[in-house]
C-alpha cells in the first residue's frame, strides 16, 4: 500500500513545479475561504482596479504617464460612483419600497387565483392541495417578514459598513493602481524563484478573465439599458429594477435567465392578467435573451473561456455553494483557472513521459 502511494508521488508530484503551483492555489483558496468575509472590501477594490487597470495601461501605450493616466481613470471612476450614490441608487430604492407596498396586493391576487383553479380544472387540482400550497406560501412570507425585520434592526451597522466601504474600496483602488509594480513586485518576494509553470498559467489565465469579465460588463450595461428601454415602452411596474436584475442575470449563464423568467412573468400578471400585455411582457424578454445568448454574448464573448456548458454550470452550482453572490460572480473566472490548471498538469506529464 505504501509503495502504491509512494509510486502515485513519484509519477505525479515528482515535478517541483506542479508542487509550487499546487501550493500557491492552495494558499490562495485557502485565504479566500477562510478570511473572506473579512476581507471583502479588499477583494473589492482588487477587482475594481484590476478592471481599471486595462483603461491605464492603455492610455499608456498611447504614451500617457503612469501617473496621469491613473488619475484620470481614478477621477472617470469617482464620478461614476457619484452618479450610482446620487442619481441610481435612490432610483432603485423607491422602486423597491413601491415593490414591497404593492405586494400584500400581490399576494392577494395570486391567492384568489389560486383558489379559482379547483373550480376550473377539478379533475387536476384540489381544493385540499391548493390549502396545502396556501400554507406553504404563508409560512415562506412569515419567514421572509421575519428576515426583514431583522435586516431592518441591523440596518444601522449595514449602513456603518456601507460607509466604510464607500471610504475604504476607492482609497485602496486608487493605490493598487498606482502601486502596482510595487505590490506585485512585494508579492513576488515571497514566492520561489523556480515558479515558470505557475507564470504559465497564470498569463494564460489573465488574458482569458480580462477579456471576459470586460465582455461581461459591457453585456450586462447593454443588456439593462435594452431591458430598461423595452420595460419602460411597454409600461412594465418596476422596469428599472427588473431590468437591472435581467442585466445581472447574465452573470450565471443558463441558470440566470431561467430564474429572471418567473418574476418577468408574475410582475406582468399582476399588472395585466392574462391578456394580450402579459405576452407583449413575456415576448420581450424572450426576444432580449435571445439576442443576447445568439448575438450579443458571442460577439463580446467569442473565443474566450471555451468550457463546455455542463463545466460552466458545475462551476456555478459549485462556487455559489462555496462563496454565495461572490462565488456565481467568480464562477466561470475560477472555471478557466481550474480548466488552465489541469492543461498545465497533463502537459507537464506529458513532457515527462518520454523522459521516464
Amino acid at each position: 500500500m505504501f509503495a502504491l502511494f509512494r509510486n502515485w508521488i513519484n509519477r505525479y508530484l515528482s515535478d517541483p513545479q506542479l508542487v509550487i503551483l499546487g501550493f500557491l492555489l492552495l494558499l490562495g483558496f485557502s485565504l479566500v475561504f477562510w478570511l473572506g468575509e473579512i476581507l471583502v472590501p479588499v477583494f473589492i477594490a482588487v477587482i475594481i482596479a484590476y478592471l481599471l487597470d486595462g483603461v491605464t495601461s492603455w492610455l499608456q501605450r498611447h504614451h500617457m504617464p503612469r501617473l496621469v493616466a491613473v488619475v484620470l481613470v481614478f477621477v472617470g471612476f469617482i464620478v461614476c460612483l457619484i452618479l450610482l450614490l446620487v442619481w441610481l441608487l435612490p432610483l432603485l430604492s423607491r422602486q423597491v419600497a413601491q415593490f414591497f407596498q404593492d405586494l400584500p396586493s400581490m399576494i392577494q391576487s395570486g391567492r384568489e387565483l389560486l383558489l379559482l383553479l379547483p373550480e376550473r380544472y377539478p379533475e387536476a387540482i384540489s381544493a385540499a392541495q391548493i390549502d396545502r400550497i396556501l400554507d406553504h406560501l404563508s409560512t415562506g412570507f412569515t419567514h421572509l417578514g421575519k428576515q426583514a425585520v431583522s435586516l431592518s434592526l441591523a440596518s444601522v451597522r449595514g449602513l456603518l459598513m456601507f460607509f466604510v466601504y464607500l471610504i475604504l474600496v476607492p482609497l485602496m483602488v486608487f493605490f493598487f493602481l498606482k502601486d502596482k509594480a510595487l505590490i506585485l513586485g512585494w508579492i513576488k518576494g515571497f514566492l520561489p524563484e523556480h515558479r515558470t509553470l505557475a507564470a504559465g498559467v497564470w498569463e494564460e489565465v489573465n488574458a482569458q478573465i480580462i477579456n471576459y469579465v470586460r465582455g461581461k460588463l459591457y453585456e450586462i450595461l447593454i443588456i439593462w439599458l435594452i431591458s430598461y428601454v423595452t420595460f419602460t415602452l411597454i409600461d412594465l411596474p418596476f422596469a428599472l429594477l427588473v431590468s437591472l436584475f435581467t442585466g445581472l442575470s447574465v452573470l450565471v449563464p443558463y441558470i440566470g435567465v431561467t430564474v429572471m423568467t418567473l418574476p418577468v412573468m408574475l410582475v406582468a400578471y399582476f399588472q395585466w392578467g392574462i391578456g394580450r400585455e402579459f405576452f407583449y411582457a413575456v415576448g420581450a424578454y424572450g426576444v432580449i435573451q435571445l439576442f443576447d445568448g445568439n448575438l450579443l454574448a458571442p460577439l463580446l464573448l467569442s473565443e474566450v473561456v471555451n468550457l463546455h456548458p455542463v463545466a460552466i454550470i458545475v462551476a456555478v452550482l459549485m462556487f455559489g455553494g462555496l462563496w454565495g453572490v461572490w462565488g456565481f460572480f467568480l464562477a466561470i473566472p475560477l472555471a478557466t483557472l481550474v480548466h488552465a490548471v489541469v492543461k498545465a498538469w497533463f502537459s507537464s506529464q506529458a513532457r515527462s513521459a518520454p523522459e521516464d
